[in-house]
């Protein structure tokens, strides 16, 4: 989702609540503040040689102690346009920061109205090889995730595993 098409959403829908979806289909807590709004440059060499970069507008979003507390459309509006001068590209992709058990950006999948609210459905964001030719390597998109099993340390386990 672009910062013109998420402005648009909330303006139009000014009045509704604001809410979020994690990608498990879990909900951030309503009680959300959104405690940051940022334009993040990232630029990088890619694993090829090749220098990149890369912008996003970024919205950092906090779950306090005050569980009453709700945000709805129209002020998360009006926090963009305070913004706006250092954001002024509305072609920016938004992603939102969460803390749950560690700190992750998530890109904004898809926009809905369900009932009284505005809500985001976040998508997990993933790393990639982005010069598999120069690597040497097979398109990776395409490949099972890997995971690896660490051997267990404990008494009855060999001493090269844990030491």
């Amino acid at each position: 989702m672009t910062l013109r098409e998420f402005k648009d959403l909330l303006v139009t829908h000014s009045d509704r609540s604001f809410r979020l979806l994690l990608p498990d289909g879990n909900p951030v807590p309503v009680s959300f503040h959104v405690t940051e709004v940022g334009r993040i440059r990232k630029t990088f060499l890619d694993c090829g040689g090749t220098l990149r970069g890369t912008d996003t507008c970024q919205l950092q979003v906090w779950v306090g102690d005050d569980d009453d507390h709700r945000i709805a459309a129209g002020k998360i509006a009006r926090i963009l346009e305070k913004a706006s001068d250092f954001l002024n590209d509305e072609s920016l992709p938004v992603e939102i920061e969460y803390e749950d058990e560690v700190i992750s950006q998530y890109p904004v999948a898809s926009a809905g109205i369900v009932d009284d609210a505005v809500i985001l459905r976040l998508e997990r964001k993933h790393t990639d090889c982005l010069a598999p030719e120069k690597c040497g390597l097979p398109s990776l998109r395409n490949l099972p995730r890997r995971t690896f099993t660490l051997p267990s340390c404990g008494p009855d386990a060999s001493a090269s595993c844990c030491g």
